[in-house]
């Protein structure tokens, strides 16, 4: 972070050579400029501390259980490096500026953000140069999109400092969330916490890179914590005793406020980030055997659709984020390119998009059927759907790896655990700035086969 606030670099991508104002750099800006100043050599050692800290962020949840006399040294870390990172420059990539970019377009200069590309604004805006996807229509649900309209009178520099708060604030609050929840489940909650708040992707990509997925796992764990909260002793399909009418009365009222502001809260995951909408099915298969419960969050996810829909045709019309052009890209190393390389495809062709996204889906059914035979509970099955949805992706960036953690954490699956382990090693190696470096030592080149230029042309058409 250091080296990010210093001086332009990769580390801080929307600095540029004679482009870095005080306000982005913040309060660690100037601490040490006697650092070197070599890319290859910045290169190395970011990917040197990433692979130093996940080594030791492992090393510690597998000595947890020996560690108890200084597990709140562990609590007070993941604390600390929140605070940290609130004072750090954006990391790496420009996506906090894009979310500050979409809002100005709709209310500065009436641009619909699903409807106008960034490039039609004009160009004069302090955000636009900050930003860089100017030829895609904003892929960010409504709910955030209608977030960062709030944002804009701040103006861009406090917009962006503002929204590094509230995303440490959100963070650390999902942390507590899943400390609570795994008190009710019985799971060990320093172990959880650690797993999802000491992940150095969740820590440097995510809190570092200023993104807004934080918000979209924060109302998933949120609706979560609130199912766990109450139980009814009222809430079976066979009540002794009563009638259908007395019983379906019963499961509908009186009204349950924690069980509807669960199915808002799940809802409400999805509008900030659609890829929280896999979890919706299952969430509602998994209560089906607790009638009451089902009818309750059903009602809770109605309420809050409706009110995002219809918020959003107020703001937005009939059009919605722009997810279909965000499905076509493809990065080298996301798991689906590096099956069409094996196979001899090139990398990711239309053909393995669609078998993959008909896998997804098939997994998503299996999901719901273990969790309604009672083979996994509801946490363990959305998990495995993550799973799927990360390994479908072909526009997969490391940060997307917290959408997995706090069910991993949550879960007895052990299997599930270790899964999100690897994944994360393997976004690591995919992403870590000297990676590349390390392809061309060994000549392979994902994005020089027709395919993967084509890819990558597609990218930098957007980027324009």
């Amino acid at each position: 972070m250091i080296v990010a606030a210093d001086r332009p670099s990769l580390f801080a991508a929307p600095s540029r050579t004679g482009f870095y104002p005080g306000w982005m750099a913040g309060p660690l800006g100037g601490l040490w400029p006697g650092l070197p100043r070599n890319g290859t050599f910045l290169r190395y050692l970011f990917t040197a501390g990433l692979v130093v800290m996940y080594g030791c962020y492992l090393a510690a949840l597998a000595y947890l259980p020996s560690m108890r006399g200084g597990a709140r040294w562990l609590l007070f870390a993941v604390l600390a490096v929140h605070a940290i990172f609130l004072l750090s420059p954006p990391i790496s990539l420009t996506d906090v500026f894009n979310y500050i970019n979409y809002g100005r377009m709709e209310v500065v200069h009436h641009l619909n953000p699903y409807t106008s590309f960034p490039i039609l604004e004009p160009h004069s805006d302090p955000s636009y140069s900050l930003s860089n996807w100017h030829e895609l229509t904003s892929p960010y649900g409504p709910l955030f999109t209608l977030f960062t309209f709030l944002l804009v009178p701040l103006g861009v520099p406090a917009s962006f400092w503002t929204i590094k708060l509230i995303l440490m604030v959100t963070s650390l609050s999902m942390l507590w969330l899943v400390w609570r929840c795994a008190q009710m489940l019985g799971v060990d909650a320093i172990r959880a916490v650690v797993l999802v708040g000491l992940n150095p992707i969740v820590i440097v990509w995510g809190l570092g890179g200023d993104h807004n997925d934080f918000l979209t796992v924060f109302a998933m764990v949120l609706g979560f914590y609130l199912l766990l909260r109450a139980r009814d002793a009222f809430d079976s399909w066979h009540a002794s005793g009563s009638s259908w009418p007395a019983r379906l009365g019963g499961w509908l009222w009186p009204p349950s406020a924690v069980w509807i502001g669960a199915g808002a809260a799940f809802v409400a995951a999805a509008a900030f980030k659609a890829s929280a909408g896999i979890l919706l099915p299952i969430v509602l298969v998994g209560l089906l055997r607790t009638p009451r419960r089902f009818l309750q969050v059903l009602i809770g996810m109605v309420l809050a659709g409706v009110a995002v829909a219809v918020a959003s045709l107020i703001a937005f019309g009939l059009h919605i984020p722009d997810l279909g052009t965000q499905s076509r890209l493809v990065t080298p190393l996301s798991i689906p390119n590096l099956i069409g390389l094996s196979i001899g495809a090139g990398g990711e062709t239309e053909t393995l998009h669609v078998i993959l996204s008909l896998g997804l889906i098939a997994v998503i059914f299996l999901c719901c059927w273990r969790v309604w035979r009672g083979g996994w509970d509801l946490i363990t099955a959305c998990g495995w759907a993550t799973v799927a949805l990360l390994v479908a992706l072909g526009w997969v960036l490391p940060w997307y790896v917290m959408w997995l953690l706090p069910l991993a954490a949550l879960s007895r699956s052990r299997a599930l655990r270790r899964t999100a382990l690897v994944l994360g090693a393997y976004l690591i190696v995919a992403w870590a700035p000297a990676s590349g470096l390390l392809w061309s030592g060994i000549d392979f080149y994902p994005a020089k086969t027709p395919l993967g230029k084509l890819h990558q042309r597609y990218v930098k058409e957007l980027l324009n």
